[in-house]
């Protein structure tokens, strides 16, 4: 079985009302010094029966079509485990 663990975070440009509001709160409860937070999703998905080359492929197809909205967010990836 392999695991693979995604990433999904807003695009640079993209505002994050969410990160700023976390930014706000974490200053007003006297945490200095953090200019900036970007919110984003971490998935863990466990794959089983593909090679490593498939499992990267069927992970990739997955973020594009269904996991990240490519216009907004960046994501990737990382496959660890054994082939098979």
């Amino acid at each position: 079985m392999m695991t693979a663990k995604i990433y999904v975070t807003l695009k640079s440009g993209v505002l994050d009302a969410q990160g700023d509001t976390v930014r706000s709160a974490l200053e007003t409860l006297g945490f200095g010094g953090v200019a900036d937070i970007r919110i984003g999703k971490f998935m863990v998905l466990t794959l089983q029966g593909l090679t490593k080359e498939q499992a990267t492929a069927q992970v990739e197809e997955m973020c594009r079509r269904l996991l990240a909205n490519p216009v907004i967010e960046d994501y990737r990836f990382e496959i660890d485990g054994s082939v098979g």
